[in-house]
């Protein structure tokens, strides 16, 4: 049995401040969440020389945020709609101002693994409150899709800032500051959300579905976990199949309580009755895919094959992600004239020819005449896609739905990125294992451009899938 959450008419109520301000805020938030997954991936040598990181350790400093941050999202944006989205934006970013400061001040590996574990369950929840903030502020179809706009080209800034960002603080500072300069960034932020946004009380009787977040929460987590193991330890591990099984157990186990038990359900199953809501979940899932093939695959080869510093390659996929936040822009401009569909295949037609020419790179390939065009193609392609799928995805949601929508829109790109990342990964290193020097840069040329061909097959049943959104849909 199913119910209308009991705080859905306060979740529609006037907000408290201007529109400006509040998209600002739900930017700012977004910027934050997007740039610390990023951040400190320039700093890791730095922290594993001082804490004296294991290899094997040390990539915990990454996936330990990603986990948290993709297996929590959808228990975040509940959470949102349950008691209400000014508390837990401000919950969101103090649990992860707190986490960086712990983080920054860390002594130990172990510390230090626990805090980013921590500040992924803050994003969790600061990713799907900001969407929803976004849906139930943004009301008039032009103004939520300039909105939604804005969003996602903050996230485009942080993601570009990371690598940039990361390396001034190491060089300038310490490692320390990469996590540190969240503290009084989220203390501004936490301001202002107390001043802009409305205070809304959960009414009596209303909670959280435990057990559909337990069953939830537990079975995204033990998914990803495994197949984040799948290139370490190999797809017939006992590493990996045994968390991937007990993840598909537990998602199986939650659909069944939230159909049937659950009075008031973490994830209403009747959103799916809702074409955009289905169609565009299903699509961002194939599109977490098109990202990682994009920011990861080419900073790879960039590195890999054309041997630019890390530095170098994340300044040489600046022009892209620049190209991304104009497009993005323009696209939200376009979303409520022609509609989702034409932007979706219009967004895939970029992946196809961008990914295909990208393919035929190699290990002889300049940066100018075979790598910059194809990039600004594709983060064309997702400049226009992106910021429409997640329009799609949580329109025509009811205001007391919008943090659950928004947290199960996030959680569809988060799980397509780590799916994408584990099956890309493991083709690129096969197809290189072909070669008689598999660590040489043909052959991981080779390895990537079957990545890019893989990517280009992805945008195709984008394109695909997309034929089902609706040419215009109501906001």
């Amino acid at each position: 049995m199913t119910t209308t959450p009991a705080t859905e008419p306060a979740a529609t109520a006037p907000r408290s401040g201007p529109a400006s301000l509040i998209l600002a805020l739900a930017c700012a938030c977004q910027f934050m969440v997007i740039l610390d997954a990023s951040i400190v991936n320039v700093a890791l040598p730095s922290v594993r020389r001082d804490l004296g990181f294991t290899s094997t350790g040390l990539a915990w400093v990454v996936n330990g945020y990603l986990l948290t941050f993709a297996g929590f999202m959808l228990l975040g944006g509940r959470a949102a709609d349950v008691f209400g989205h000014r508390r837990m934006l401000v919950a969101g970013l103090s649990v992860f101002s707190a986490a960086s400061l712990v983080g920054g001040l860390a002594g130990t590996p172990e510390i230090l693994v626990g805090a980013r574990i921590t500040q992924g369950v803050g994003a969790a929840v600061l990713a799907p409150t900001t969407l929803a903030v976004l849906n139930t502020t943004f009301t008039e179809e032009h103004a939520r899709a300039r909105a939604f706009g804005a969003w996602s080209a903050a996230g485009g800034v942080g993601g570009m800032a990371g690598a940039l960002t990361g390396g001034a603080l190491t060089t300038g500072l310490s490692w320390r500051w990469v996590f540190l300069i969240n503290m009084p960034i989220g203390a501004v932020l936490v301001a202002v959300a107390m001043t802009v946004l409305p205070g809304v009380r959960a009414e009596r009787g209303t909670s959280l579905d435990l057990t559909g977040a337990v069953t939830g929460t537990a079975g995204l987590a033990a998914l990803i976990y495994g197949v984040m193991q799948g290139t370490e330890f190999g797809w017939t591990s006992p590493h990996v199949v045994a968390p991937t099984a007990a993840g598909l157990v537990l998602l199986a186990v939650f659909t069944v309580v939230e159909a049937r038990f659950a009075a008031q359900p973490m994830l209403p199953l009747r959103l799916f009755g809702l074409r955009g809501v289905a169609v565009g979940n299903l699509t961002l899932l194939l599109f977490g895919g098109i990202t990682i093939a994009m920011w990861y695959f080419t900073s790879l080869f960039l590195q890999n094959v054309l041997d630019y510093s890390a530095l170098r390659a994340g300044l040489g996929q600046t022009p892209a992600a620049v190209a991304f936040m104009l497009v993005a822009r323009q696209s939200a401009i376009l979303l409520p004239r022609v509609g989702a569909r034409p932007l979706v295949l219009g967004g895939s037609a970029c992946f196809v020819v961008g990914f295909g020419l990208l393919s035929r790179a190699g290990a002889d390939s300049g940066y100018l005449a075979d790598v910059l065009g194809p990039t600004l193609l594709i983060a064309a392609g997702i400049g226009v896609t992106f910021p429409t799928l997640m329009a799609a995805a949580t329109a025509g949601v009811a205001g007391g739905d919008a943090g659950t929508a928004g947290g199960l829109a996030n959680t569809a790109v988060q799980v397509g990125g780590s799916l994408g990342l584990a099956a890309l990964a493991t083709a690129a290193a096969a197809r290189a294992a072909h070669a008689s020097d598999a660590d040489s840069a043909n052959a991981l040329a080779d390895g990537y451009g079957l990545v890019f061909l893989i990517a280009a097959g992805l945008a195709v049943a984008i394109a695909l899938v997309g034929m089902l959104l609706p040419r215009h849909q109501r906001t």
